[in-house]
């Protein structure tokens, strides 16, 4: 069996046509690299005047083969090394031959794909359903395939920077702009023509870098404008990077070392700061979650079995407001029809508004034709009359965090919609089970909790109540999918997983603060660690107004079930914080300070002056590590009890969701892998310490030492 079909046509042109056996993609693993490697031979052996690549599937090729990375470890590194090499040696053999050699680009080519095409002397791409990239950054990895080595010379250092150290994909006509497509057809068989007659007319051939003087756009390192520029670009990197993802400053060493040498010389650079990253801690936690837990995920994982899967046709969404109006963006863009709902007609289409905005950004940045976005405005029906929601198959209910209104809003949408049409909460806290009782179908209520803002976030958490139906449940997952988002299912209970876990991240920070420990040093301590945004700035956000009404709403119902309400740290300065008037962004005063809010000119945003004088206790004993420790345990901690309580049935969902969802380091790979990679006896030992020091909120549940007891890790 091979990967690799070799074809000669009546032209003397050989075809090599990529067809991996019983797989639905091209990969780049072992088997293809012995196929490639002895089709080079082939022709080392024949007589041809030009090669073509071309696939039997519909994608060109998709990239390496995770399975075998993901397996790859310092003691079995050298066989990777040894097959890259030999890989990248075919490959400059075939570019040196003399002979053209085309690639004809018929679908996605990411990765060793666009790799293996950047390899070739001219690339064809269809002009429809092609995406082209290196998006091996992404999961903790360089290209290693020869693609940091030629975008370099090819778009010199500054332009190669975002495809590379970002992972920045494209369309084959921003590709032909850059310089990196030749040419753009609309149909396959034009793929064939075009490569076809470009051999005939260019026999002998050479890449752009192997003539002699080529000049690199841009310069080399040793350019005095790059020069200058070099010696804080590791800086810029780190700052971006937080030094905890070593992929981003790995391939800019690449791209400066490989400039400087001859082009050989860079592929072997290449390749051992590859092998390097694959071995990677890093490198195997974001593989392992945001590449085969994400995809089991959107592959059904945790979706009811045996259910028929189902398409929502109209969705009618309660509340204008900018969670409402992003879900029926999101709902509206992927086809779905939409009747956005408020208490006013005008409340209504200045959510629909929001659409609006949004698309007419894509027109004009060419990225939307003008009659696709009429066409998703005029599937939104924005409205004050609870009738437009006839022949809704799915409710979604985004209005204020009341009981009392959410049991409203339902009774009289229910009163309008059919008896097995889906009702969802888009409630943040509030328990799915009591927000249920309004409901005269308890059994087909469900959570669907979105994050904000609702078009960039991926992620929505599924919450199944006591009385939620299987059936429920999948028509939920479905619907997730069909809009393009991720969904994780939890069960039920108060904040449910993402939000009960998130608030242990804003209240250390908060508690930490009334601690004395300066508010500049738990910031940076955070982003250190690797979150996109620090506690307290994250709780301006969401506005200490509202973590006032949670608490308080959290007491009531506590005090209802006869339970006490365990009093945080954090309490007393969100109380201190409010007597002061400072609420959060919103209001322009919170933990920060928001020039463009107040009088204050010539300053950013910044945290407020008064904070060290409020609460600064220069007595207050802190390192950055300890900071760093207390943000990542408490909420890996909560985690652990949402397993015990069984709130979390699958460790993919609580991966995902802690990195999609609320911002848990994405070098961890997830909430329980961190837990995983400490090793769980180094995990509770530390927490040990964290809870001498800090209160009881940092013991770990007896589950996690009896799995430590037994050998156990978190796995599915």
């Amino acid at each position: 069996m091979t990967s690799v079909i070799y074809e000669k046509d009546q032209d003397n042109i050989v075809h090599l046509i990529l067809d991996k056996p019983n797989a639905g993609a091209n990969l780049m693993d072992a088997e293809f690299t012995a196929s490639f490697v002895a089709a080079v031979k082939k022709l080392r052996e024949d007589n041809w005047s030009g090669v073509l690549f071309r696939s039997a599937k519909t994608t060109f090729f998709a990239g390496g083969s995770l399975d075998d990375l993901h397996a790859t470890t310092k003691e079995n590194a050298q066989l990777l090394f040894d097959m890259v090499t030999q890989l990248k040696l075919a490959m400059r053999e075939l570019e040196t031959s003399g002979k053209p050699v085309v690639a004809c680009i018929n679908g996605a080519a990411l990765g060793g794909g666009w790799e293996l095409a950047l390899a070739c002397h001219y690339r064809v791409a269809l002009s429809n359903g092609v995406t082209l990239g290196l998006p091996e950054v992404t999961l903790g990895l360089l290209p290693g395939g020869g693609g940091v080595v030629r975008m370099s010379r090819l778009l010199g250092l500054q332009g190669a920077l975002p495809y590379l150290t970002e992972g920045k994909q494209f369309k084959p006509a921003q590709g032909q702009k850059l310089g990196l497509i030749d040419e753009v057809v609309d149909t396959e068989e034009s793929l064939i023509s075009v490569a076809i007659n470009w051999i005939k007319a260019n026999p002998k051939v050479q890449q752009p870098y192997d003539v002699k003087g080529y000049k690199v756009p841009g310069g080399t390192p040793t350019t005095p404008s790059l020069a200058k520029m070099l010696p804080i670009a590791p800086a810029m990197m780190r700052v971006q990077t937080k030094g905890t993802m070593p992929a981003p400053e790995s391939i800019l060493s690449v791209m400066v070392e490989s400039l400087q040498v001859d082009i050989d010389a860079a592929m072997r650079i290449e390749t051992r700061y590859f092998v390097e990253l694959v071995c990677s801690q890093v490198a195997k936690n974001m593989i392992g979650t945001l590449w085969f837990q994400l995809n089991e995920i959107k592959a059904g994982a945790s979706r009811p079995k045996d259910i028929e899967k189902s398409k929502i046709k109209k969705v009618g969404v309660l509340g204008a407001g900018m969670m409402g109006a992003g879900i029926a963006y999101s709902s509206a863009l992927k086809g779905i029809d939409v009747v956005l709902k408020d208490i006013s007609l005008e409340s209504a289409e200045k959510g629909k508004a929001y659409s609006q905005t949004i698309l007419d950004k894509k027109v004009k940045k060419k990225r939307l034709k003008a009659e696709k976005r009429d066409a998703i405005l005029n599937s939104i029906k924005a409205t004050a009359n609870a009738e437009d929601l006839k022949g809704c198959d799915l409710i979604i209910e985004a209005v204020f965090e009341d009981r009392g209104l959410k049991a409203k809003v339902t009774q009289e949408a229910e009163a309008q919609i059919e008896s097995s049409a889906v009702f969802a909460s888009n409630t943040s806290t509030l328990p799915i089970t009591g927000l249920a009782e309004a409901s005269s179908r308890p059994e087909n209520f469900v959570g669907l909790h979105f994050f904000s803002p609702v078009d960039k976030m991926p992620l929505v958490e599924i919450i199944s109540g006591e009385q939620t139906s299987n059936e429920t449940l999948a028509k939920a997952y479905d619907f997730v999918l069909q809009i393009g988002k991720t969904p994780i299912v939890v069960n039920d209970s108060r904040g449910f997983f993402t939000s009960r876990v998130f608030g242990t991240f804003a209240n250390e920070g908060i508690a930490m603060l009334g601690e004395g420990i300066p508010a500049a040093a738990i910031e940076n301590a955070a982003f250190l660690a690797g979150y996109p945004v620090g506690p307290l700035a994250v709780t301006d956000e969401v506005s200490l107004t509202l973590v006032e009404k949670i608490r308080n709403q959290t007491i009531k119902d506590l005090q209802e079930e006869g339970k006490p309400y365990p009093v945080h740290p954090s309490d007393s300065v969100v109380d201190r914080m409010l007597e002061a008037g400072r609420s959060g962004k919103l209001s322009g005063a919170g933990f920060y300070s928001y020039p463009e809010n107040d009088s204050t000119k010539g300053r950013k945003k910044h945290l407020w002056d008064g904070l060290s004088e409020k609460f600064e206790n220069k007595d207050s004993a802190y390192t950055v590590e300890e900071i760093k420790d207390r943000l990542l345990y408490i909420q890996a901690i909560e985690t652990v009890r949402c397993v015990d309580e069984q709130v979390l049935t699958s460790v993919r969902d609580a991966n995902i969701g802690s990195i999609m969802g609320i911002g848990y380091p994405i070098w961890t790979g997830g909430i329980l892998q961190f837990i995983n990679q400490t090793g769980l006896p180094e995990f509770i030992k530390r927490a040990e310490v964290l809870t001498e020091q800090c209160g009881e909120r940092f013991t770990v549940p007896e589950r996690l030492r009896a799995m430590a007891r037994d050998g156990l890790t978190f796995k599915d």
